[in-house]
């Protein structure tokens, strides 16, 4: 069972050996992925928008106003949006999208019905974007990340969109570099984005208390591993929606059980 007691964080507990071999697997099974060549991303299990986002040649900021979206709503249906804007204007390249006046944004974003749990403030948040990369990238969102900038620019560059924060611009940051393997200087300002299957998974490993901050999981990714703190984000995040879920967990299904605190806690098997 957890390790709870007065002033103490409920925390399953496991050896500090069995965390640094666990850490090791898991920076291992990252790397591997990694090496591996460029997949095609499936954001939202749609073809036509998934194409649209991983044409980031091409249409570049169909990324970056995907990523402006993503905030108080499901993932799936944000990155859905900017191929639902095509569908409503008839197409989706910067010249078309900077043609539209703010006023005329707020109507397509709300009309037939809305794209965003909040349309109106993502139409502004959308609006202020296209003018951000029309006069600050000359209307390509790529320059944001060509010329293998560091990481802290990329995130910096990222943040500076109305509506992104912390955990978005980091997210963005590294869905770059690990699956569309844009190339950096460096990784060190690639944090861990911690969402509801991280924070579950870093937890049950024992890497984290049940009820850490953000904060404290962030830091925690950065000792674990400075050069790229981010690293552990998609394999912990497959594993949190796939094996580790919320309730009845498959550990008997699952590759890390060996060195897992929850997967051998007392009574577990």
């Amino acid at each position: 069972m957890p390790k709870t007691g007065p002033g103490k964080r409920r925390r399953y507990v496991v050896s500090q050996a069995k965390l640094a071999r666990l850490r090791e697997r898991l920076i291992s099974e990252a790397t591997d992925r990694l090496s591996q060549p460029r997949a095609f991303m499936s954001f939202v299990g749609v073809a036509e928008a998934d194409e649209l986002l991983n044409d980031i040649k091409g249409h570049p900021h169909a990324f970056v106003i995907a990523c402006i979206m993503d905030r108080q709503m499901s993932a799936q249906k944000a990155w859905r949006i900017p191929y639902e804007l095509k569908q409503r204007i008839g197409s989706f390249r910067f010249p078309r999208l900077a043609e539209l006046s703010l006023e005329q944004l707020e109507r397509v974003m709300a009309q037939p019905e809305p794209l965003h749990r909040f349309p109106k403030v993502m139409s502004r948040n959308l609006y202020a974007a296209i003018r951000r990369i029309e006069r600050q990238y000359r209307g390509n969102a790529a320059e944001i990340w060509t010329g293998r900038p560091s990481s802290a620019t990329i995130v910096r560059r990222f943040l500076e969109f109305d509506g992104v924060g912390q955990k978005i611009a980091t997210m963005a940051a590294n869905t770059l570099v690990r699956d569309f393997r844009i190339p950096v200087s460096d990784r060190y300002s690639i944090d861990i984005s911690v969402d509801i299957q991280i924070r579950r998974v870093f937890a049950r490993m024992g890497f984290v208390p049940e009820d850490a901050s953000t904060e404290y999981i962030i830091y925690r990714a950065r000792e674990l591993h400075p050069e790229y703190p981010g690293i552990f984000d998609l394999v912990l995040w497959e594993l949190g929606r796939t094996v580790c879920r919320p309730r009845r967990p498959a550990c008997d299904d699952c590759q890390w059980r060996e060195l897992c605190a929850h997967a051998n806690r007392k009574g577990a098997h």
